[in-house]
């Protein structure tokens, strides 16, 4: 095979060639706008600093328990912070994030965890009662961490600690390295209203950076936006406005949805 000369001794690198993933968002706004507001939820406020070391705390709090590159862990959660460093803090390990619909019943959400092979539950509490059911139903023996959301109104707590302290003694920095292909798993969805069981449907890290990126675009979001978030994460990744607030350094106003 001959190889034109513009090709020539140009293979791949760190020094020509890094992979697309949305996490890299997060990063860069946390280098340029460290001290700019990224999320408020309640009385609660994180900076683009502090957003990216609490997502690198749970990425390596996972790590610390086994979940590396190719893993799922699942999140049944409203629309809070830890949703969004679950966005963040899953893929940046190389782990695939299973956001599950918090409206689905027990059989549904034990087949979903099953099927996609799920290690580790993220679970507001608020969901304690379909939750509780479905892991009496499940195959998987899971770590279950428990979001205890100061917004939220009843439930119970389930899981082994709650999602505060499993990260607390976490480093809040994480290596580069994930992922290694573009073409990786970043997160796996299931489809709603059709016949039968739900059907798993994957987004890699080159579409999720290149769909953000589209949105971004099209809603003209900059530094100034202010994104209230009406639309359920769970929802196709918020429709991967999950990254693309964070990749115009907007601000994420959370809402339980």
């Amino acid at each position: 095979m001959t190889v034109s000369i513009f090709e020539a001794q140009l293979a791949k690198d760190r020094a020509n060639y890094e992979p697309l993933t949305p996490v890299s968002f997060l990063r860069r706004a946390a280098q340029v706008a460290p001290s700019h507001t990224a999320i408020i939820h309640g009385q609660r406020r994180y900076t683009y600093a502090q957003f990216l070391a609490r997502s690198s705390q749970l990425a390596n709090a996972l790590a610390g328990r086994g979940i590396g590159p190719g893993d799922c862990v699942a999140i049944m959660g409203a629309n809070t912070p830890e949703m969004l460093e679950a966005h963040n803090g899953v893929p940046m390990l190389g782990a695939v994030l299973n956001s599950l619909n918090i409206r689905l019943d027990a059989n549904t959400i034990a087949f979903i965890l099953d099927h996609g092979e799920a290690k580790v539950l993220l679970t507001d509490r608020a969901f304690s009662e379909v939750i509780k059911e479905a892991l009496t139903l499940t195959e998987r023996e899971l770590l279950v961490i428990d979001i205890d959301d100061s917004e939220s109104q009843g439930g119970e707590c389930l899981g082994e600690m709650n999602y505060e302290t499993f990260i607390a003694d976490a480093d809040d920095t994480f290596p580069l390295g994930q992922p290694e292909d573009e073409w990786q798993a970043l997160s796996l969805l299931y489809t709603s209203g059709t016949t039968g069981n739900p059907k798993g449907c994957v987004y890699h890290h080159r579409g999720a950076y290149l769909n953000a990126l589209g949105n971004m675009a099209t809603m003209e979001l900059n530094r100034d936006s202010v994104y209230l978030w009406t639309l359920p994460m769970f929802h196709c990744d918020g429709w991967t406005f999950t990254w693309a607030v964070t990749a115009a350094m907007g601000t994420h106003v959370c809402l339980r949805a």
